[in-house]
């Protein structure tokens, strides 16, 4: 771990726990005060109660504030001052004051290749942690000061966009974050989980119930979510992607290609939770030590990534057929390669042998014969048809946003794995200081420094 990682998370613990000097009061001057509270406290709910009126007023927030903005393609983004704060509209908005965000590869990637740019000057940045400002209602289950993860997969909306001191993000895409876990941390995991969470729920049909009531999204979507609020060019994955009979279950294998990425980090921690077998492909020159003793990211099978036919060759010889989940995170050339591990399985009866009659009378035939695989792309899928027996998949990632049924129920589950140490943060690499570091920050991650874990950038105490 770095100076500054160090330096920065010891202040925020200490900020979070040292003692004040109210706290250092006489007992009995302490016990008054104490009733005194008492008698003004105000109950909102059964998750609320001992919440003072001054808990529940916004926080001052101002007219004007500072944010980057990217005005052209292949350029730097500019800080930019006196930039309005976005207001409160819908019924589900909460502003949110950013004190940290967590940088994505798209976050340079998108102005380098010129994509996912919906208009100029634009804000990026997808996900940060900071407290809540103020709410749209009363009844929110978020109140002034809650110290929250804001999940920014809505590119388009620059509201929702990272890089500014002020962000709105909906109540369901709202994460409240445990005393036990920093603000650092908590800007390290949103979009990761949320790639992760429907990669294995919608994709493979993974069912989390089982897991401190997590979603059976597979289940969600076709029994509780309107058809028609899921938006055409993502209704054909969320329906169709996969048959009951073929979802992943406890013991079946899934490999992941990319295993040091933050995306790759949440979907082997999921993964393994539902019982799930991992293969993990990776540099293992740079990463192998590290994940193969890891708490929560050790394989059940580990592999090199330097040689991608050698590391078909070493899946298949390992598993011998029983590979049918695929996620790859690095691109479609890796994509490509763990394609040629997967294996469809036919779990029909094997042939009689030769002049063996049938059983009488003849057993039930199976209404389904094929155990179809399923290659998830993060980044790119193969430039080839998908062959027969296998799917291919892209993550239907603007669920998380556009239906709130699905991001609330991520949300909420995430707050009780975070609050029961279930899931990790991913490792944090270095914090930069500052929205100004951010193009600093990012030029790290151009030049490859940053891998195996998260760049942070420290916005407000």
């Amino acid at each position: 771990m770095s100076f500054i990682k160090r330096l920065s998370l010891q202040k925020f613990r200490k900020n979070s726990s040292s003692p004040t000097k109210d706290s250092q009061q006489p007992q009995s001057q302490h016990v008054e005060q104490q009733e005194q509270l008492r008698e003004d406290d105000i109950v909102i709910g059964s998750g609320n109660h001992g919440t003072s009126t001054t808990d529940m007023e916004p926080l001052p927030t101002p007219e004007k504030q500072t944010v980057l903005l990217l005005h052209a393609a292949k350029q730097p983004y500019q800080l930019t001052e006196d930039y309005p704060v976005p207001q409160l509209e819908g019924e589900h908005d909460v502003l949110v004051r950013t004190q940290a965000i967590g940088l994505n590869p798209i976050d340079w990637k998108a102005p380098d290749f010129n994509f996912a740019i919906p208009e100029l000057p634009y804000i990026s940045g997808r996900e940060l942690a900071g407290e809540v400002a103020q709410t749209s209602r009363k009844e929110s289950r978020f109140k002034p000061r809650d110290k929250v993860l804001a999940i920014s997969t809505d590119y388009r909306d620059l509201r929702k966009a990272a890089y500014q001191q002020y962000v709105i993000s909906f109540d369901y895409n709202t994460v409240r974050i445990p005393p036990s876990l920093s603000l650092e941390e908590g800007s390290t995991l949103g979009v990761a989980f949320v790639a992760a969470a429907l990669s294995l729920g919608v994709c493979m049909g993974v069912d989390f119930s089982s897991i401190l009531s997590g979603p059976d999204l597979f289940s969600l979507l076709r029994s509780s979510v309107p058809q028609e609020s899921l938006a055409e060019d993502i209704r054909s994955e969320c329906l169709d992607g996969i048959r009951s009979h073929e979802r992943a279950k406890a013991g079946d294998w899934v490999a992941v290609w990319g295993g040091s990425s933050t995306s790759a980090n949440l979907t082997i921690q999921l993964a393994k939770l539902a019982g799930l077998k991992v293969v993990t492909i990776v540099d293992k020159a740079k990463h192998g030590l590290r994940l193969s003793n890891h708490e929560v990211l050790k394989a059940d099978l580990l592999v090199d990534s330097h040689d991608p036919e050698r590391a078909v060759q070493i899946i298949r010889q390992n598993l011998k057929g029983k590979l049918r989940f695929g996620v790859d995170t690095r691109g479609r050339e890796s994509a490509t390669s763990l394609l040629h591990a997967l294996s469809p399985d036919n779990i029909d009866s094997p042939p009689l042998p030769a002049g063996e009659a049938p059983p009488s009378p003849p057993g039930t035939p199976k209404e389904e014969t094929l155990l179809g695989a399923h290659l998830i792309g993060l980044t790119g899928l193969p430039k080839q048809q998908a062959p027969e027996g296998t799917m291919f998949h892209t993550v239907p990632i603007k669920l998380f946003h556009e239906v709130p049924e699905v991001g609330g129920a991520l949300c909420q589950w995430l707050e009780r794995l975070l609050a029961e140490g279930l899931v990790k943060a991913p490792e944090i690499i270095d914090v930069e200081q500052g929205l100004g570091s951010i193009n600093k920050g990012l030029d790290r991650m151009r030049r490859g420094e940053i891998s195996g874990g998260k760049l942070v950038v420290r916005v407000a105490e």
